[in-house]
C-alpha cells in the first residue's frame, strides 16, 4: 500500500476506472455474443453501437473496434441479414427529454412615419 498521499489517491482512482471499464467491456462482449447467437440487423446494430461506445470511452482502440465491426458485418452477410435504413425511433423518453421550443413571433413592421425630433433649446446660462 502506498504511503504518499498522491499515490494513495492515484491507486483509488485506478480502481474506480478499472471497475468502470469492466462495465463497458462487459456491455460490448454481451452485445457481440447476442449477435452470434441470433444474427439480425437489430443485434448487429447494438453490437456496433456498443463497440463505438467503448472507443468513445477509450476502452478499445479505434482500429480494434473497426476490425471487430468488419468481422461482425462479414458474419451478418454470410448469415443473410438484411440491412435496412435505420429510422430513428422516438420514444416517450426522447420526446420528454427535449422541451418544445416555439419560435418567437416576428415584430410587425410599422407603417407610420418616424417622429421627427426637434432640438430643444437650452436655457441661457445665468451670469
Amino acid at each position: 500500500m502506498p504511503i504518499i498521499k498522491s499515490a494513495i489517491k492515484r491507486a483509488k482512482q485506478t480502481i474506480k476506472r478499472h471497475e468502470r471499464n469492466l462495465v463497458t467491456k462487459r456491455h460490448f462482449r454481451d452485445a457481440i455474443k447476442a449477435f452470434h447467437a441470433t444474427p439480425s440487423a437489430a443485434t448487429l446494430s447494438a453490437a456496433q453501437s456498443a463497440l463505438d461506445t467503448a472507443v468513445k470511452k477509450n476502452v478499445l482502440e479505434k482500429n480494434t473496434a473497426s476490425r471487430r465491426k468488419a468481422q461482425l458485418s462479414k458474419i451478418a452477410k454470410e448469415a443473410g441479414v438484411k440491412f435496412t435504413a435505420a429510422k430513428k425511433v422516438t420514444t416517450a423518453k426522447t420526446v420528454a427529454a427535449k422541451p418544445a421550443v416555439k419560435a418567437a413571433p416576428k415584430a410587425k413592421a410599422t407603417t407610420a412615419k418616424p417622429v421627427a425630433k426637434t432640438a430643444a433649446k437650452k436655457p441661457a446660462a445665468k451670469k
